[in-house]
Order: structure tokens, then C-alpha cells, then sequence
């Protein structure tokens, strides 16, 4: 796409796979040897493989290993083993130059919508399974890269995560959640999760703030020049005045315990069924969310769904997103609002959140 600049992998190129033999449905050593393998040979890219044993073990491998013998770190299973490895780079000291190393998806797991996102970007048919792997190694084989938006998120406790996919509470995050014990069925475990959901459909109370994609414009620099400070009416600092090391400052929110600023929107309604924050375009392979949404938009796609809603239309909507069409329905339930900054205050802790499908206690958070 116009304005987005790439990099090429080098030839001969080593890469470093991490990969999870529990993901999805148990396949993905088996698929990693019989499709990856081989056009991976094909295309002179040698590779160490390095299989988790244990959760955080990527995490802590990513984290304390030197990385400079390889050239791009690959990702084969679910959206989950993901998480952990940006989360796993943003902490190391150097993380600045850890973050240029590219990174590759390739689906091994139940849940692959960054795997998706990236197929659509790159223009592919709608593909699932072993095709949507055969697409990912291509993309891997042809060693072109490029940049992807992370969001910071930070919570009441004093958690803090980067993003690449979304942040969710409610309905959507109660499938993801509720669905995990049904992994024997691969993405199908979605559908089954859905309609049990749906039969108990509950309501959310809290409060929904953000800041609109519009209403900044003009105030601050375009998002898409990385040198560029976004400032929300803070000063910022002269380059370097940061310690060596510490993580760039969360320049467009106030602390948690403080109001929103007044150029916020402030959601009226204060029940929800689902509140959903996506920055790819997929939230799952055949869920279709965010479809204008880039790799690199500088943009966070907020999705809320007002308390009110019929269990049939809820089901025409999940039904139409697997196309990308559930906007075109204008159900005065669902609002989708391009952002640059959330907040979201549970009244209390009640159900799961989600930050890219790995579940979170219910408390206030940011992004």
C-alpha cells in the first residue's frame, strides 16, 4: 500500500521459529515439518526451532536470549504465543532495536487473526487452515516486512501490556474464554462458544471513554511519521531526556485514577453486551471486524454494543461479520468509532477481559 516502506530479508536468512505443540489442535509441529519445512529450504532460509514446554517460556527466551545471530524471529501457533513474545522483546533493556526484528505469523493455532489479518492485507482470497499457512510461508518465502502498530495497555493494578491485535470485555471475550475447552475443535470451538454465549446472553455496566481519531486532527502530527511526538497538550520531552532503556511514555493518557480530558467522548450509555477494541482487520479467520483497518494505521477500531439487543440480531451480526458486512445491517446497537486512545471503567468486576485472547481480571484499563 501507498506510504508504507518495506524491508527484504536477507539471503541466505536464519530464522529463529518458536512454536507451540499445544496450540490449536495439537498440529503444529506436524504441520510446521510437512508445509513450512520445505518451502522454508526452498527459499534459503535456514531455521533453529525452538519448541515451548511451558507458558511464559517463549516470553523468557525472546527476553534474555542474544538475538543477533538470527534475522527474523517466526511465530508458528495461536495468537496467544504471539503476545508473549512482543511482551517478551518490550522488556528487554535494548528493546528498541529488539522491535526491529521482524516478525513472522504463521497459523498453528485455534485462534490465528493476525494470520488472517495479514492475508487479507496482502490481498489473498478468504483462506482457512492448511491454505492460510501455505499463504503466511509465502509471504515469509518473499522476506518482505513491514511496520505494525503496537498499543500500550495499562490497568488499575499497574499491569501493563503491548497489543498487536485488540482488548475485550463482554460477550466476545466470554466466547474466547468459555470456548478454551473446546480446543479439540480448532476455530470451530468459536462457533460452538457462540451460541452458548448467546443462550446466557448477559449485560455489562461500566463507563466507555475515548479519544476520537477525529477529534485530534490538527492538534498534533500526522500518527504515521514515527519521529513525530503525539501530544495531547503535553510538552514533550527533548529525545533522550528518558532513561536508557524505558518504554515510550504513554503521552495520550492521564493516570487512571484521573478523569478523561475534556476533549474526550464520554459514552452516555453505561450497558453494555460487548466492548471490543481491534487494531487488524480479523478478530478470528472468519471474523471479519475491523475491515478498514491497516497493519499500520496508527488507528484502534472501537467497537461497542449497546444492552437492548436481541439474541437474533446478535446472531445476524456475528453471521455478517464473517464477511465483513455487519455495519452495512445498521443495527442502532452496534457503534464502531476509529480512535487513538481508550478507557474503559467496569462499575464492577464482573467477567472476563481479554487482551489478544489471553483473559485478564475485570478491572479499569487504558490503551
Amino acid at each position: 500500500p501507498p506510504g508504507d516502506s518495506y524491508g527484504v530479508l536477507p539471503r541466505p536468512c536464519h530464522a529463529l521459529v518458536l512454536l507451540n505443540p499445544q496450540s490449536g489442535s495439537g498440529r503444529a509441529l506436524d504441520d510446521f515439518q510437512a508445509v513450512v519445512q520445505p518451502m522454508l529450504a526452498e527459499a534459503d532460509i535456514a531455521t533453529t526451532v525452538f519448541v515451548t514446554e511451558r507458558p511464559h517460556h517463549a516470553h523468557e527466551k525472546v527476553r534474555d536470549e542474544d538475538l543477533s545471530q538470527w534475522d527474523t524471529l517466526v511465530v508458528m501457533s495461536g495468537d496467544g504465543l504471539l503476545f508473549e513474545v512482543v511482551n517478551g522483546l518490550m522488556e528487554r533493556p535494548d528493546w528498541r532495536e529488539a522491535m526491529k526484528k521482524p516478525l513472522c505469523i504463521l497459523p498453528g493455532g485455534s485462534g490465528n487473526a493476525l494470520a488472517a489479518s495479514i492475508n487479507y492485507y496482502a490481498g489473498y482470497d478468504h483462506v482457512a487452515k492448511k491454505k492460510l499457512l501455505t499463504n503466511c510461508t509465502f509471504i515469509l518465502c518473499k522476506g518482505l516486512y513491514t511496520q505494525m502498530d503496537l498499543v500500550s495497555l495499562s490497568t488499575a493494578s499497574g499491569k501493563h501490556f503491548f497489543s498487536f491485535l485488540g482488548f475485550g470485555w463482554g460477550f466476545i471475550s466470554d466466547v474466547d474464554i468459555d470456548s478454551e475447552k473446546y480446543r479439540w475443535l480448532g476455530s470451530a470451538r468459536f462457533t460452538l462458544g457462540t451460541l452458548q454465549c448467546l443462550a446466557k446472553l448477559r449485560v455489562y455496566q461500566g463507563r466507555l471513554s475515548y479519544l476520537p481519531v477525529a477529534a485530534e486532527q490538527g492538534s498534533s502530527p500526522a500518527p504515521r511519521d514515527p519521529q513525530a511526538p503525539v501530544t495531547n497538550g503535553h510538552i514533550p520531552q527533548p529525545a533522550g531526556t528518558e532513561a536508557p532503556g524505558s518504554l515510550p511514555p504513554d503521552s495520550l493518557l492521564p493516570p487512571l485514577g484521573q478523569p478523561v480530558p475534556a476533549h474526550w467522548t464520554v459514552v452516555p450509555e453505561e450497558e453494555f453486551v460487548l466492548v471490543y477494541a481491534i487494531y487488524q482487520s480479523h478478530l478470528g479467520t472468519n471474523l471479519l471486524m475491523a475491515p478498514a483497518a491497516r497493519l499500520h494505521d496508527g488507528c484502534i477500531h472501537l467497537f461497542y454494543m449497546k444492552a437492548g439487543i436481541s439474541r437474533v440480531t446478535l446472531l445476524k451480526l456475528f453471521l455478517a461479520m464473517s464477511r465483513g458486512t455487519h455495519l452495512d445491517l445498521n443495527c442502532p446497537h452496534l457503534c464502531y468509532v476509529p480512535v487513538r486512545a481508550f478507557r474503559l471503567e467496569p462499575r464492577v468486576a464482573a467477567g472476563v477481559m481479554t487482551v489478544d485472547g489471553e483473559a485478564l481480571a475485570c478491572e479499569p484499563v487504558q490503551g
